[in-house]
């Protein structure tokens, strides 16, 4: 899978999202380098119209993300990368890593925060049969980091720390007051204050309704517009005879003022994404 986000500046950051599954070490971390040099390969291929590379990590169950700290380090020094992406859960639906706020996962954040890059949270291939990919278990896993990062003081203990959550935050926006209200009873700050410094949503939500509410639940300022190729759906809507994943469409279809345009489509990117400065000129 694919991820573009912010098409009017041609601001792209291409990545491989499907975190590579395996139980021995050496086969994670080969299967996760094919993944990275097929992403190379896009960015050389295409870089004067999509942009620059976003890093897959060798992850697999039961084995520390402490490893994977060499492979952000090559992606993002040696090839240039400006993100990557981080599984909360490469045992495929069954949930045998540490919470994402736990102290294990901080050698790797420091050095995300070392090397200036975000990460998008989004898991991989589901194993467990109660589980459909993209119909539960991503949406699951994005609730869930949301709510791990509400409940934790990681961005008191690194307030550099930056994540995307995919899939305009999964049930979030639409469960907001329940965050708001969860968040008060545990004597946790506003989550204007507490998370959404580190914390954004894209725009892959595939109906008006749903870009709608998330825009009007969620400041300009967290949200960045994303796409997919190929995305969870691939058909028209019946209703629209448009693509279900034409996230563009439906972002033109709310009334931003030019300046909240801007931070979606472009802005925000470039915020989020900081080295992307280094790599694609600002729009006019």
């Amino acid at each position: 899978m694919v991820r573009r986000l912010g098409p009017i500046a041609g601001v792209v950051a291409i990545g491989i999202s499907a975190t590579a599954m395996a139980t021995q070490e050496p086969q994670i971390n080969e299967h996760s380098k094919v993944h990275v040099m097929a992403c190379v390969e896009l960015e050389t291929d295409y870089r004067a119209r999509v942009g620059v590379g976003v890093g897959q990590l060798p992850q697999s169950p039961g084995v520390p993300i402490s490893h994977a700290v060499a492979e952000l380090r090559r992606c993002v020094q040696d090839l240039g990368f400006v993100g990557c992406n981080l599984n909360p859960d490469p045992s495929g639906g069954h949930w045998t890593s540490a919470p994402l706020t736990d102290r294990a996962w901080y050698p790797f954040y420091e050095a995300m925060v070392e090397l200036d890059v975000p990460a998008m949270v989004h898991v991989s291939a589901v194993t467990n049969p109660n589980f459909h990919a993209t119909g539960s278990h991503y949406l699951n896993a994005d609730t869930t980091a949301f709510m791990q990062f509400l409940q934790s003081d990681l961005f008191q203990d690194l307030p550099g720390l930056r994540f995307v959550i995919p899939h305009g935050g999964g049930a979030v926006p639409y469960h907001w007051g329940r965050y708001r209200g969860l968040a008060q009873d545990m004597k946790r700050p506003p989550l204007k204050e507490h998370l959404l410094n580190n914390v954004f949503f894209d725009t892959c939500v595939y109906h008006q309704p749903g870009i709608d509410l998330l825009l009007k639940v969620i400041p300009a300022d967290n949200i960045l517009f994303a796409s997919e190729m190929v995305g969870a759906v691939r058909g028209i809507d019946p209703e629209t005879g448009n693509y279900y994943d034409d996230t563009k469409r439906y972002v033109e279809g709310l009334k931003l003022s030019p300046e909240d345009r801007n931070k979606v489509f472009e802005g925000n990117a470039r915020r989020v994404y900081s080295r992307l400065k280094n790599k694609i000129p600002a729009s006019r």
